[in-house]
């Protein structure tokens, strides 16, 4: 061998000892001697040798117990025990291995076989040494990847008070994924996603679909413009058959709305926390990377929502839980635990509790991943602020720019992430990025749907006219045949700061706008009243031109306190 072994005789039959030392010294390896059981142990314990040759049958400690106990203080450690004992009986035998020993022989030695088998068990336990060290570099590989993995996967806003989420991967990777993240106009979107696999290979396409969906929904894309997004992404890049089943929710605080997409996971709950009635949200869709770009369509459902009232998200590792017996924890027993429960803020850790105790002492074969949001007031968890560094100082100061959508546009396309994405590259403007995007978006709706599409916002008044209104506006965009809205923005620096300029302009008829204004604090509660308070509230200057189809708007920076 290359290099001299350790190897420790125990046995209490000095002759035997001697004969051994003799034959191993022979091969060139140092031997440490033991006269019983308990002095094995010790030796083991202070001399760490490679391979222990046991005689069964000692005083003090046989050595079957110095056995078990070399083993269990050994560890992950390789550390063959071949024993050495007169027995011949099977019984005998068969205990000496389940003992924790590796092979045996029966006295008179055989010199050969001895040294062939002292040969063998270091070949064994290089061959060991050599899969721990790959094991050991492929754990340190993955950690160094699970921390960029985490890094582009982050938690985005799943710290917040109304959000509670849990999960519970097989491995170091999950296939299930948790993502949240605000928008610039206050609102939020959720997603779950569940990978086919466990472990790194389904954990690989998280990664893309974080990236994009942190980065579409912080520059203020639809949840529809994201969906199609991850699911072009996934569909180009992951290979046949694995896909991500997903259920995405976007949650508006100040209209008190939540639009629900599911392709794939269990049916979304929806609990009403006044009255405890349960909605379900069942799968429409088929999961995110299965259909090409064209064939996928991304529709959502729309629901209102109160004060207090929660969304449940769950994989469906938590329905397909199994007992000890084989039986699966189900549908049904979940929509028990919401039907029984008093308190909905204990629902979240009534579900875990009672999937673990269904579990019990049985295996594991799937990640568990449960997610809840609340809705709550826009007071209660603040505007979002985002991180819009972009590397630069001071970026453009003095310029204009001009953009006209016209009916196929107005259509398909929403213009306001590509401005927004503009306006960030002047560095005074990054840190009112949410304000900025809700100014636009008040603006440029108004303009769609009320100068462009005529319709009345006062339908949006209950929770019937609310869908009617969106079932309106999508018949009218989809008729739409003539209309554009032009977009005129400058910035100029003034002072220490600038001033940004917004004129919006839509080929409507207009309206009064005169009566609107001077009602503003009348109709305050109104869906549009809310609506032009806020625009006021956002602006250092505001007002209508024309027929009431042209708006300008003016935003000062820095802000003064």
């Amino acid at each position: 061998m290359a290099e001299p072994l350790k190897i420790l005789v125990a046995d209490d039959n000095e002759t035997d000892r001697m004969i051994l030392r003799a034959i191993v010294q022979q091969e060139g390896h140092r031997v440490i001697e033991a006269a019983n059981g308990r002095e094995a142990v010790e030796r083991f314990l202070a001399d760490s040798p490679d391979i222990i040759l046991m005689d069964a049958l000692m005083p003090v400690m046989d050595g079957l117990q110095a056995s078990r106990e070399i083993k269990e203080r050994a560890g992950g450690d390789l550390v063959p025990i071949i024993f050495l004992t007169s027995l011949q009986d099977a019984q005998s035998l068969a205990e000496c291995l389940d003992s924790g020993g590796d092979d045996f022989m029966s006295k008179p030695y055989n010199r050969v076989i001895l040294k062939a088998k002292i040969k063998a068990f270091s070949r064994m336990r290089l061959m060991h040494a050599q899969l721990q060290e790959h094991n050991r570099q492929m754990l340190l590989e993955q950690q160094v990847a699970k921390t960029v993995f985490d890094n582009v996967a982050h938690s985005g806003c799943l710290n917040l008070d109304n959000i509670r989420h849990s999960l519970s991967p097989l491995a170091v990777f999950n296939g299930d994924t948790v993502l949240a993240e605000r928008k610039p106009d206050g609102g939020m979107l959720l997603f779950l996603g569940d990978f086919t696999g466990h472990g790194l290979p389904a954990a690989i396409g998280a990664m893309p679909l974080a990236e994009i969906f942190y980065g579409m929904t912080s520059k203020g894309f639809s949840m529809e413009e994201v969906l199609r997004e991850i699911n072009s992404r996934l569909r180009k890049i992951l290979p046949v058959g694995v896909f991500c089943c997903g259920a995405m929710v976007e949650l508006n605080f100040y209209d008190k709305t939540a639009r629900i997409w599911v392709g794939g996971v269990p049916d979304v709950y929806l609990v009403r926390h006044r009255t405890g009635d349960l909605v379900k949200i069942p799968s429409t869709s088929l999961p995110l990377g299965v259909l090409d770009p064209h064939e996928f369509d991304p529709t959502a459902s729309d629901h209102n929502m109160d004060v207090g009232d929660r969304v449940f998200l769950w994989s469906d590792g938590i329905i397909e839980s199994h007992n000890p017996m084989g039986e699966m924890f189900g549908e049904a027993r979940l929509e028990q635990l919401f039907e029984e429960t008093d308190n909905p803020d204990d629902l979240f850790d009534d579900i875990l509790s009672a999937v673990d105790a269904f579990i019990g002492k049985g295996n594991r074969d799937d990640d568990i991943t449960l997610c809840t949001a609340k809705m709550v007031h826009i007071d209660d968890i603040g505007m979002p602020t985002f991180d819009t560094s972009k590397g630069t100082v001071g970026g453009p100061m003095d310029w204009e720019m001009s953009l006209e959508l016209r009916d196929q546009s107005l259509k398909a396309f929403n213009p306001l992430p590509l401005v927004l994405n503009i306006l960030m590259e002047v560095e005074g403007l990054r840190g009112l990025s949410g304000q900025l995007y809700t100014l636009l978006a008040e603006l440029f709706n108004n303009a769609l749907d009320h100068g462009i599409l005529r319709l009345d916002s006062q339908l949006k008044t209950n929770a019937q006219g609310f869908a009617a209104y969106y079932l309106e506006r999508e018949r009218r965009l989809n008729d739409l045949d003539d209309g554009r809205i032009s977009l005129h923005i400058r910035h100029r620096p003034v002072g220490k700061g600038g001033e940004l300029s917004l004129r919006i302009s839509d080929s409507g008829p207009g309206f009064d706008h005169q009566r609107m204004v001077s009602g503003i604090d009348e109709n305050g509660e109104s869906y549009s009243g809310r609506g032009i308070t806020l625009v006021h509230q956002l602006c250092d200057r505001f007002e209508y031109r024309d027929r009431g189809n042209t708006v300008e708007a003016t935003v000062c920076w820095p802000k003064q306190n």
